[in-house]
């Protein structure tokens, strides 16, 4: 499944106010820190596979850099766990 330019910024903008990293109490939503687009890419590349496999996938697919670029780490290691179902969620819909 391919996604047309709209839907893939409807992708993005679904995933912007409701998904964020969290590090220790504090949460940065994906639109504010930049990683919308880049997961909404990712998901549209993987939307063949399932929601489930899509999400991890490609959660685990974009590299956040941290300490000012000294270190990268995978998006999936930085959302809480409910995230995940909540991207599920997400993909469940998109294209419907």
């Amino acid at each position: 499944m391919s996604l047309t330019a709209t839907e893939l910024e409807e992708l993005s903008l679904a995933l912007a106010d409701r998904l964020y990293i969290q590090v220790a109490n504090w949460h940065l939503y994906l639109g504010d820190a930049g990683l919308a687009m880049t997961l909404a890419i990712e998901c549209a590349a993987r939307l063949d596979q399932g929601p489930g496999v899509c999400a991890r996938q490609a959660l685990e697919a974009v590299q956040v850099p941290i300490g000012g670029g000294s270190s990268r780490l995978p998006l999936a290691r930085l959302l809480p766990p409910g995230q995940l179902r909540d991207l599920e969620d997400v993909l469940e819909n998109v294209g419907h």
